[in-house]
């Protein structure tokens, strides 16, 4: 009956969020937390296993008012309810806000943020960075702003996790990289919007440092324009979303056709002036002359031949423009797809090494996953008690079973 009772408690209500009061916190040898969480109604057990203990950041004590995060179960020795928690907070935004405000007031006080330090982005940018996950909805939009506006840049990927405990150091290992190669000389540090927990990775304080440390400018458009982050601050230049973010480092490639097109024209109203003046002077020396008839036939000749000189040298430079212009339409489309075909490649290469690192590999040699009836991993004997119910996972399926002695080798 009490397993029917766990199952209906884990079909319906896991996993669970519960704010209360700390009361009777203790911590076992083996790193396992046991409490009691309380509020106005009344109180719950709780037990926080020894993997979930050590994330925490924070000494919990009694009386703290926390909100946690598990799954509702029974404790079947002793027929009584529990709260399996696997995190653990301090009520409210307050945590996450005051340690950002820490970091803000510190680096700001370095001058990290200073505006005197930021530097323009390039005019013309000959690559672009961009420094976000391969999975983020925010790559689509940049690559997508940028194909739109200058498919003629290159743009180039470099990946990382950007939510998670891993984030930071893939986000710093990423502008490693792109310092290293020197291949852009602008930089697209981008994420989609989120909450706080969620946008933390860009807070972090080696992250903003070497931000500030890039050879080239960094654009940072992080979440949505409400939302900032300390990496936004340390960046030469905040874009409110990504895609801003993308269209500020990327002017559109019809301004530039535009201004061929404008110093064409100025180049052959130039030419006819000239062509006017050198008219209007001849007409005034023939003026000035009673019979200059074979004079006059000699400066017809020669402004006649200045006049199609200049014409010709005209044609040929509009010529070369245009020329230039769709040769570089034609080869723009290519080079982006030969980029686009050059990560495609890399990404396969990844994935053929992450194969063999597969779990399951392991699983078809004979070993078993062994975890407690809440998923928690089962690694030694001081984690079982007699007649608790365990989960073995074997390479086909899984097989329930119960410890009859616990042994110690």
């Amino acid at each position: 009956m009490l397993r029917a009772i766990a199952d209906s408690l884990e079909a319906r209500f896991n996993p669970v969020a519960v704010k209360g009061e700390l009361i009777g916190f203790s911590r076992a040898a083996s790193g396992h937390c046991y409490f009691s969480l309380k509020d106005e109604q009344g109180q719950i057990r709780c037990a926080m296993f020894r993997r979930a203990a050590s994330l925490l950041d924070f000494p919990p004590r009694d009386g703290q008012l926390v909100e946690v995060r598990g799954r509702l179960g029974v404790y079947e020795p002793r027929g009584e309810l529990q709260l399996i928690v696997e995190a653990m907070q301090q009520a409210g935004q307050g945590n996450l806000f005051e340690r950002f405000v820490q970091i803000k007031n510190k680096l700001e006080a370095e001058g990290l943020f200073d505006a005197g330090r930021k530097r323009a982005l390039p005019l013309l940018p000959k690559a672009i960075g961009v420094v976000t996950s391969l999975g983020a909805a925010a790559l689509h939009d940049v690559v997508t702003a940028l194909q739109r506006r200058a498919p003629h840049i290159p743009v180039v990927i470099y990946s990382a996790s950007v939510q998670g405990a891993q984030a930071p150091g893939e986000l710093r290992q990423a502008l490693q990289l792109a310092y290293a190669r020197a291949e852009v000389d602008v930089l697209l540090l981008v994420r989609g919007g989120g909450a706080m927990e969620d946008l933390w990775a860009f807070n972090d304080e080696e992250l903003a440092r070497l931000i500030v440390a890039s050879p080239v400018p960094v654009v940072c458009g992080v979440g949505h324009e409400t939302d900032f982050t300390i990496a936004e601050f340390c960046a030469d230049l905040r874009a409110p979303t990504p895609t801003a973010a993308a269209e500020l480092c990327a002017q559109p490639q019809k301004v530039w056709l535009g201004e061929l097109v404008d110093l064409q024209d100025r180049l052959r109203c130039g030419v006819e002036r000239q062509l006017q003046a050198s008219n209007q002077r001849l007409d005034w020396a023939a003026a000035r002359v009673t019979r200059p008839s074979h004079l006059v036939t000699r400066q017809h000749a020669r402004l006649g031949g200045h006049t199609q000189g200049l014409r010709h040298a005209l044609q040929s430079a509009i010529q070369r423009e245009k020329s230039n212009l769709q040769a570089m339409s034609l080869a723009f489309p290519q080079a982006l797809g030969q980029n686009l075909a050059h990560q495609q490649r890399r990404l396969e290469r990844a994935q053929l090494r992450l194969a063999p690192l597969d779990p399951k590999l392991v699983l078809q040699r004979g070993y078993a996953w062994l975890a407690d009836m809440q998923g928690q991993a089962v690694t030694g004997v001081a984690d079982t008690a007699p007649g608790q119910a365990l989960r073995a996972t074997l390479a086909d399926g899984e097989v329930d079973l119960t410890v009859s002695t616990p042994r110690l080798i």
